[in-house]
């Protein structure tokens, strides 16, 4: 083999071995790497998961380097720092609160008729255009879904991950509705059971207690994935426990807690001063002692009072020289807790403007509408895709639920619809008008069909001219009042 040959090999591997850095001894690199034909793989080759076992060991994250932060210990931990710190509650209020007041619908997406229908009612949720679900007005044993969604809003933001699962009911015309969706508390699973590909398989829940004289629950409880419906925040592959908003406030909250308590010993300690007695007598431990006792038992009060010996003092002393300001850390470890969650408008207090205020939190709104399109994505793939495929088959069309995005209503004022369809930009139709009766929180138009419509309001009928209304006076009144003069 001459010096200036090239040794051919496969283009997949001179490719693989360029990008992970390696070479090989002897062999001289091609110029520009071999072109491949497109594969199309059916399976995978690669994994998420290397560690393919049920071994709740295996589920440490190498990435976490706070033993106290390892899950499940970090369930606690986050139920602590909601406990007890009024800025995480608040925090995870301002995330979940706005979800729930979003309004949600039932967009039919060219679905048939009788699935819409069926969507809107095992959901409770109205569809496009109507204020109320046809549901025969009773909740009790029904599932709702906005009772689902607090379950949601409030547990993903602060665990990183919410689990639940399915629970049906056969009703009597034949379909299968949704009976509740139990949820599966973060501090009850042992371990998520992760597939090679990085795919859940199910979820171990931990053994329940025994009731009375029946041996239950020896074992851990496996749920499969058909099973469930996993909420995840921030899932990196592979990990469905997901990432909690409080992380990053792990360390400010310890540390706020921290200078709290220093903060209280210093004003229990240096509050009032520290009482120190002087003896008379530079040599005489009898009289340091009684001073002592004097400057410990020292108390105030409107009749308190010491009496003390020629040459003897009682001072009240304080801190003498320049102590740190532990107040400024506190407010700056708050404001950091609140910058976790994007919540910059939480640390403006007096300061700042409206403007100010609307500049922060528009990205702190994007997050909202993010979070609550993941939530809408999950409920469609695994709630109302589920329900069809049960009642209707795999192959029929599926409803869709939407939400109103956070933050984005706008005053739609009657001058301002006026300019848009006369610019020709509008055209008043009848989902435009569903749209602003929603919008505007008016009730939604009567059917014509419907019996138990309400009849229109008759316009009031005019009103005779009063006194002080000009009028010309009727010819016979004008004569009766001339025939009683004569």
């Amino acid at each position: 083999m001459g010096a200036n040959d090239t040794v051919v090999i496969q283009p997949r591997a001179v490719t693989a071995r360029r990008l992970a850095g390696h070479s090989t001894p002897g062999l001289r690199r091609p110029t520009n790497t071999a072109r491949v034909e497109t594969a199309m793989p059916l399976g995978e080759r690669g994994y998420v998961n290397g560690s393919h076992s049920s071994n709740a060991w295996l589920a440490w994250d190498p990435f976490e380097q706070v033993p106290q932060l390892q899950w499940p210990e970090a369930v606690s931990v986050f139920l602590d720092m909601d406990n007890d710190d009024s800025r995480v509650t608040s925090l995870l209020e301002s995330i979940s609160l706005p979800i729930l007041s979003a309004k949600w619908r039932i967009d039919p997406n060219g679905a048939p008729a009788e699935a819409v229908q069926l969507i809107s009612r095992c959901l409770r949720v109205p569809v496009i255009g109507e204020d109320v679900v046809d549901d025969g007005g009773r909740s009790k044993g029904r599932f709702s879904f906005l009772s689902h969604l607090r379950e949601v809003a409030s547990p993903v933001p602060q665990f990183g991950h919410a689990v639940f699962e399915q629970v049906y009911r056969r009703e009597a015309d034949g379909r299968v509705v949704l009976r509740k969706l139990g949820p599966r508390p973060q501090w009850t699973i042992q371990n998520f059971n992760v597939a090679l590909d990085g795919g859940l398989d199910s979820i171990t829940q931990f053994a329940p207690a025994a009731t009375k004289k029946v041996v239950y629950g020896i074992s851990p409880l496996d749920i499969p994935i058909n099973r469930l419906v996993v909420y995840s925040r921030n899932k990196r592959p592979g990990f469905w426990q997901g990432r909690s908003v409080l992380r990053s406030s792990y360390k400010h909250w310890l540390l706020k807690n921290e200078l709290l308590r220093i903060e209280v010993a210093v004003a229990r300690r240096n509050g009032m001063g520290v009482p120190v007695g002087t003896a008379s007598k530079p040599n005489d431990p009898a009289e340091v002692r009684a001073m002592q006792r004097i400057a410990s038992g020292f108390r105030g009060g409107l009749h308190s009072g010491v009496g003390l010996a020629a040459g003897q003092s009682l001072t009240l002393l304080g801190v003498q020289g320049n102590l740190p300001d532990i107040r400024a850390s506190i407010e700056y470890h708050d404001k950091a807790i609140a910058l976790s969650g994007l919540a910059h408008f939480l640390n403006l207090d007096k300061g700042g403007s409206f403007a100010l205020a609307s500049v922060q939190e528009r990205p702190f709104v994007q997050a909202l509408n993010a979070a609550a399109l993941s939530y809408a994505e999950i409920v469609q793939a695994h709630i109302i895709e589920d329900l069809i495929d049960i009642n209707f088959g795999p192959d029929t069309r599926c409803p869709r639920i939407v939400f109103s995005p956070i933050g984005s209503q706008q005053d739609a004022t009657a001058a301002s619809l006026k300019m848009l369809v006369e610019a020709g930009l509008l055209a008043p139709d009848l989902r435009i008008e569903r749209a602003l009766r929603q919008l505007l929180d008016l009730p939604a138009k009567p059917d014509e069909d419907d019996p138990d419509a309400e009849p229109p309001v008759d316009k009031p009928a005019a009103l005779p001219a009063g006194p002080s209304q000009s009028s010309a006076p009727a010819p016979d009144d004008t004569e009766q009042e001339d025939n009683s003069d004569g």
